[in-house]
């Protein structure tokens, strides 16, 4: 995927270093709405983040209810980040 962050107020890789924090509602509400502007305004940083939806959402169905522990998304997100290089 090619960024270009000079098109957009707010960094690309920010944000998408960021999105697990949007999307479990782990940033406070300026935040959310900085992450969301810029998401609908860049194709590929949302089409990065609707690949990650899709894992989050695959995760819920398994896992229900349950929230996996910091380590474990930590590492997750490593391997997510090792994974698109």
């Amino acid at each position: 995927m090619t960024i270009d962050d000079s098109e957009h107020e707010t960094d690309c890789t920010l944000v998408l270093s960021e999105v697990y924090n949007y999307l479990d509602l782990e940033c406070s509400e300026d935040r959310r709405h900085l992450i969301k502007k810029h998401l609908d305004e860049c194709p590929g940083c949302l089409r990065e983040f609707g690949i990650e939806h899709e894992v989050k959402a695959l995760v819920n169905r398994c896992c229900g209810d349950e929230r996996a522990p910091a380590e474990l998304r930590e590492r997750l997100r490593t391997k997510l980040d090792q994974l698109e290089r």
